[in-house]
């Protein structure tokens, strides 16, 4: 039986390793600035890093810790964002990722992404 209106698409994975995945793709986005995937994974985790830059803007000691929660065993990736993204989006509200297509893949034809921050 499914329920209605559960937002997200599942990637042909179970949760544990779709979390994983997010988790991986995020502090890839925040350590390079820019990456190539497929369109659905890149718009699965927009939110999740605008929710994570915009939390980070905030500076306290709450907010760095939650980010640390939120991105464990990760802590260059957490002084980067504090001291190099979050100033850079000092002026802005939202919208720190963009979403450029590239393409499809070769093998089977997804439509290929480069998601980066503004």
């Amino acid at each position: 039986m499914t329920s209605h209106a559960v937002g997200g698409r599942k990637l042909s994975r179970k949760q544990g390793p779709r979390l994983a995945l997010y988790k991986n793709m995020i502090v890839s986005v925040l350590r390079y600035e820019r990456i190539q995937t497929t369109e659905a994974k890149a718009k699965e985790i927009r939110p999740q890093i605008d929710r994570i830059i915009t939390l980070a803007k905030k500076g306290d000691l709450a907010a760095r810790r939650a980010v640390i929660a939120a991105l464990p065993e990760e802590p260059l990736v957490v002084e980067k964002l504090f001291s190099e993204i979050v100033p850079k989006y000092a002026g802005r509200t939202s919208g720190y990722c963009r979403i450029t297509k590239i393409g499809v893949r070769q093998g089977d034809s997804a439509p290929l992404v480069q998601i980066e921050l503004v």
